[in-house]
């Protein structure tokens, strides 16, 4: 079982095994018809296509921020419909840096299925390899997924509220740092980050040629941002609940499992002019 980040030598080899699913998750934040479109210029072959929007995200009231969690049972139908079931092997991947791909590994994993990978590298490392793409649609038959949410995994704005200035709760915010320091916001209405929120670029996750960090080199610049807290104390968050899921990867591939997230993120924290707000690094 694979639960982690999967190298293209490997999912080449069950491209063809009926246990397997590949999900194409790229998009674009500015123009969400992109990906569908890239996906049907070329993709891996036999992979379906999953939008964040529409497939990895529920309505927006305003209120839940840009990418709120579906229900657990719209999810769950969601994962049928691509066809995956309790028993299959579900590999995702986006573009190169798995920003997207790692919102279908977490939300699979919070459901209860660890049978997944993300592609490491993309469809970039992918098509560098020289390994083949396909255009057009493809067709495959939809299951019955089943699953049930992990307790504790995920935490409210209200939850988050709460525990604000709490000796156990480390808050790691994944945005670029000029997001995070309240300069240059042109994603969300306000400026900044939840007060006492540490900063950790989900790219600073990668190497040079966009594939994650050695366990080894993650494991050490992650002991510095966790300043001595146990990662079952963290709780991740980024802009929509997307790349936060990128650093909880990067803190499975260093073997420091346990952190949480707060999948409404700054999207949801800042839309209530109540909620506290700090800027500057």
């Amino acid at each position: 079982m694979h639960t982690t980040l999967i190298d293209p030598a490997t999912l080449a080899a069950h491209l063809e095994d009926p246990a397997w699913v590949v999900v194409d998750c790229r998009y674009d934040l500015a123009d969400e018809t992109k990906g569908p479109l890239q996906y049907r210029e070329g993709h891996i072959p036999g992979a379906r296509y999953a939008h964040l929007g529409h497939d990895l995200a529920g309505p927006r009231t305003g209120t839940n921020g840009r990418h709120p969690l579906a229900s657990p049972e719209e999810i769950a139908a969601r994962f049928g419909a691509l066809g995956i079931t309790r028993g299959t092997q579900v590999v995702a991947y986006d573009a190169d840096t798995s920003m997207y791909a790692v919102r279908l590994w977490w939300m699979l994993r919070w459901l209860g299925h660890d049978a997944v990978a993300v592609l490491d590298g993309g469809l970039a490392r992918w098509a560098a390899d020289g390994r083949p793409v396909r255009d057009g649609e493809e067709s495959w038959a939809p299951a019955a997924f089943t699953g049930q949410p992990r307790e504790g995994w995920r935490l409210t704005a209200a939850d988050v509220a709460a525990r604000l200035g709490a000796a156990d709760m480390r808050l790691v915010d994944a945005r670029s740092p000029e997001r995070y320091r309240g300069e240059n916001e042109t994603i969300d209405p306000v400026g900044g980050h939840i007060p006492g929120a540490a900063n950790r670029y989900y790219l600073d996750n990668l190497a040079g040629d966009k594939t994650f960090k050695s366990p080894e080199v993650l494991r050490a610049e992650w002991t510095e941002v966790l300043a001595g807290r146990d990662p079952k104390d963290v709780v991740m968050y980024c802009g929509s609940g997307v790349t936060a899921c990128h650093n909880l990867l990067a803190l499975e591939h260093a073997g420091l499992p346990g952190a949480r997230i707060f999948p409404g993120s700054w999207s949801e924290w800042c839309a209530d002019p109540s909620r506290p707000v700090e800027t500057g690094g």
